[in-house]
């Protein structure tokens, strides 16, 4: 059964590259009560899956203390977390670079130290962005350290992004350490706009491997500049376009769980509508992906807001 997570990186910080968010720079304290809020409305809704990373600037001290205060829901709860990125902007919301990758023994082992220590051991820890490049592939150090972790009982995943995330989940589902695979899921952007990587998660979920679906709304793209023809199913629908794409994500047999990266509780509500969609409306979207080099050309163009 596909299960709806709810991702932080729209809440853990003052700005993101993703379109419709409010424009409002909110302070630690603000942005902290707004992801309380939208955390609410999430477990009031049911959903009990609850993914962040280091460098999303302070979601895992903010969903650290929302289970804090409520105690008992961290026990009900999947938390998946992310290393290789930290964030650097200094909640400046116009800072010239607002995260660094860094693959190395170092920076996680310093990561995860830091995630452990505002937020506990997560259920799923993940390589954050891994693309064919990463010189984690060639760093046995470092895959041995990873080995040691997920003998410690902890699973391992990675994310992907770019024009090459097929090859990258192909590839880093590939390693094993002590003759083991290293990694038992994997978090890779599947879209209405971009749907390339399909067949490769198609693959690792046919071998048991955990698929998560991140940014499947193109990023606020689905939304703010919908289309045509995803505008008409919602229409018909009589729900947003969030609901409508979502939904296209959900149905997809190779995927376990559907991020929502709502940036307030209004948003995870809509995002959140109920929707089944019929073969013909299927057909429709279907014809709504574009190259996968022009889709992500135009996601490094987008601002951060």
């Amino acid at each position: 059964m596909t299960r709806t997570a709810l991702g932080l990186a729209a809440l853990g910080r003052p700005s993101y590259v993703n379109l419709g968010r409010d424009g409002v720079h909110r302070t630690v304290d603000e942005l902290r009560a707004l992801t309380h809020a939208t955390l609410d409305l999430a477990w009031e809704a049911g959903v009990r899956w609850f993914d962040v990373a280091r460098s999303y600037g302070r979601a895992e001290e903010f969903l650290g203390t929302w289970f804090a205060e409520r105690p008992g829901r961290r026990e009900e709860c999947t938390v998946s977390s992310k290393w290789g990125y930290r964030y650097t902007a200094g909640w400046d919301p116009d800072a010239e670079v607002h995260e660094v990758k860094e693959h190395t023994l170092a920076h996680f082992r310093t990561q995860w130290d830091e995630t452990r220590e505002v937020l506990g051991t997560p259920d799923l820890y993940q390589v954050h962005s891994l693309t064919t490049d990463s010189p984690l592939f060639d760093d046995d150090a470092l895959l041995g350290a990873m080995g040691g972790l997920r003998d410690e009982g902890v699973r391992l995943g990675f994310s992907t992004s770019g024009p090459d995330q097929a090859d990258a989940v192909r590839r880093g589902l590939a390693l094993e350490v002590d003759g083991r695979p290293l990694f038992t899921a994997v978090q890779s952007t599947w879209n209405l706009l971009e749907p390339s990587v399909g067949d490769a998660l198609r693959e690792a979920h046919d071998d048991e491997v955990l698929v998560l679906v991140k940014e499947g709304l193109a990023n606020g793209r689905l939304v703010v500049e919908a289309p045509a023809a995803l505008l008409a199913v919602a229409e018909r629908h009589r729900v947003g376009p969030d609901a409508v794409a979502l939904a296209a994500v959900a149905e997809q047999p190779f995927v376990d769980v559907v991020l929502s990266g709502a940036a307030d509780p209004d948003q995870l509500r809509s995002n959140l509508t109920p929707v089944v969609l019929a073969e013909d409306e299927r057909d429709q979207l279907a014809g709504l992906a574009v190259p996968a080099a022009d889709y992500w050309a135009h996601r490094r163009a987008m601002a951060w807001v």
